[in-house]
């Protein structure tokens, strides 16, 4: 698993902060910070249906985190398509994908826990997640659920960083299901994307799938189709 991404350097002020990403031109990586409460410039951009979401999350937190980030998203986007971000016409498609209506050649991702959210922008189809790291009883429990190579690798971890190395594994896991436009709806063993190496199973065929390093105590991966409007394998 390759992991050349740069360590970025968060913003003192909550928004975007973009990452490095050499190995393709036409992705964009980006850091979310938020503040608490959100700013109300953030929640005047989100269209009725976001703001119904927001206002359904209990912990203050976890809203002010979810309006940043998709405050954040829709800014992006908007720079992007030359629209303001209040006007960028989000849709789902009918298994759920979030999609810009109408762009077909714009694809993204938002995936956000633990105070930090990250988006991904790119011309291609493409996933993205971001993972804070479990207690150890967690990262036992929803690993027996992983492939049983990955199962392997992190048993052969030591104790102290198994709940770690389970964080990893479940951010390439839920960035490739998420660029297949699957989501969690596809097995959880059927893909390998542990660590590689002699015996190992091959990764999924047609995508790059790469860690993202970012906040401590977190865990992020980015997946990449290799040509644009790779199709999601056989259901397992």
């Amino acid at each position: 698993m390759r992991t050349d991404v740069g360590v970025p350097l968060l913003a003192r002020e909550p928004g975007p902060v973009r990452l490095p990403l050499p190995v393709r031109e036409d992705v964009e990586l980006w850091l979310v910070r938020t503040g608490e409460p959100p700013a109300a410039a953030e929640v005047a951009v989100l269209d009725a249906a976001e703001r119904r979401r927001a206002a359904a999350i209990r912990r203050p937190a976890q809203a002010a985190l979810y309006v940043s980030a998709h405050a954040a998203l829709r800014r992006l986007l908007g720079e992007r398509l030359g629209v303001l971000p209040e006007d960028v016409p989000l849709r789902r498609e009918a298994g759920g994908r979030p999609v810009v209506a109408g762009q077909a050649a714009v694809h993204f991702s938002l995936s956000h826990s633990g105070g930090l959210a990250l988006v991904g922008l790119a011309g291609r189809p493409v996933g993205v997640d971001v993972q804070l790291v479990p207690g150890v009883t967690t990262a036992e429990l929803c690993g027996r659920r992983l492939h049983p190579a990955e199962r392997a690798e992190l048993a052969a971890r030591p104790p102290v960083d198994r709940a770690e190395g389970f964080a990893r594994l479940w951010a390439r896991k839920e960035a490739y299901l998420k660029g297949l436009g699957t989501g969690l709806r596809r097995a959880l063993d059927a893909d390998y994307l542990g660590d590689g190496g002699p015996g190992r199973p091959g990764r999924p065929a047609g995508w790059t799938v790469l860690d993202v390093p970012c906040a401590p105590g977190h865990a992020a991966a980015v997946a990449l189709a290799d040509l644009p409007g790779a199709a999601a394998p056989a259901a397992a």
